[in-house]
C-alpha cells in the first residue's frame, strides 16, 4: 500500500473480492496520522504466517531458545547521534541515549556501536543472545577482538571508547 498526503492505493490479487466494508476500513488507516507505531509481535493465527516470513522469523529469531534484541543508531543532520535498543521477550525493557557531543564529529558506525553496548549492559545475558542490527560494520569490528587476546589493539581504532567497553561486556 503507498500512501501520501493526497493518495492511498491498495494493491490485491486479480482474483480477490474487496467488499465495501474492506475498503472503508482501509481508507480509514491509510488516514489515520500519529507518532511511530509500536508494533507487537503475535505468533498466533494469522499473524503467526507474517511474522515468521520477516527477516527474523526466517532466520529463526522467533523461536530462539534466548535473548532476542535489536538496536539501532542514528546519526542525524546537525550531528546529532542517538542510539536505542528493544528486547523482545521484554518489550517494555528499552533504552535510548544520545550518544557524544556534536563537536566531538561522529562515524556512521558510532550510533551503532553504542546501541550494542546499551544491550550488552542493560540487559543481564545468562542464556545465549541474538542480537539484531542493520548494520554490517557492527558485526565486522566487533569480530576483530573477540578471541584474540592480548594480540589486539585499540589503538587508533574509530570509536575505542565504545569498543573496549563492548569487549569489557562480551
Amino acid at each position: 500500500m503507498a500512501v501520501s498526503e493526497d493518495h492511498a492505493s491498495c494493491w490485491v490479487h486479480k482474483d480477490l473480492t474487496v467488499t465495501t466494508k474492506q475498503i472503508l476500513a482501509m481508507s480509514t488507516a491509510a488516514r489515520a496520522w500519529g507518532g511511530k507505531d509500536e508494533f507487537q509481535v503475535r505468533l498466533t493465527g494469522i499473524e503467526r504466517e507474517y511474522w515468521m516470513g520477516t527477516e527474523i522469523g526466517r532466520l529463526g529469531g522467533y523461536g530462539f531458545r534466548g535473548t532476542v534484541t535489536a538496536g539501532d543508531g542514528s546519526n542525524q543532520k546537525g550531528g546529532k547521534i542517538g542510539a536505542g535498543y528493544v528486547n523482545l521477550q521484554k518489550q517494555r525493557k528499552r533504552q535510548q541515549r544520545k550518544v557524544g557531543r556534536e563537536e566531538e564529529g561522529s562515524s556512521s558506525n558510532r550510533p551503532e556501536l553504542a546501541a550494542f553496548l546499551l544491550a550488552l549492559s542493560g540487559i543481564p545475558v545468562t542464556k545465549p543472545m541474538l542480537y539484531l542490527c542493520d548494520n554490517q560494520a557492527l558485526p565486522k569490528a566487533v569480530k576483530r577482538w573477540v578471541g584474540e587476546g592480548g594480540k589486539a589493539t585499540l589503538v587508533g581504532a574509530p570509536d575505542a571508547d565504545i569498543l573496549l567497553e563492548a569487549i569489557k561486556e562480551l
